[in-house]
């Protein structure tokens, strides 16, 4: 039996090491991953691609995080977007999903929660890692 792998991911990161990891893991459930480390990046490659799920590194969105959401948002307004954080406050996670976000995944949690957090959004659930100290992703 095949596995069925998505289409395509974008995976926005600046921080090189971190993101051979967490690539090779997409790689596991999609087709094609782009890697991206930069906002321009990311806002053009969901515009032209259209991907399954973008990954975004909470830093990447500096002190404008929620203005990049709402770009992502209108640019690729089916794709849903599964958030990176070596944060671990519950009002990290809390902003980052009324900023949009289905899903975040503490950095230090990626090889424990990444792939179910990866399953939860692609069947249009969120997920928030445990180690933010609250499970209503609602």
């Amino acid at each position: 039996m095949a596995l069925h792998r998505a289409g395509s991911a974008i995976l926005a990161d600046r921080h090189t090491a971190l993101s051979e990891g967490v690539r090779g893991l997409l790689e596991t459930t999609f087709q094609t991953v782009y890697t991206v480390a930069d906002a321009k990046s990311l806002l053009e490659g969901a515009e032209r691609l259209s991907p399954a799920l973008i990954v975004l590194d909470l830093s990447l969105g500096g002190n404008e995080f929620s203005l990049l959401m709402n770009e992502i948002h209108q640019l690729s307004p089916e794709t849903p977007v599964l958030v990176l954080s070596v944060h671990d406050q519950a009002i990290v996670a809390r902003t980052a999903l009324a900023c949009g976000a289905q899903s975040i995944v503490l950095k230090r949690c990626i090889g424990s929660d990444f792939l179910t957090a990866i399953s939860a959004v692609l069947c249009g659930e969120k997920y928030v890692s445990p180690g933010f100290g609250f499970s209503d992703a609602n």
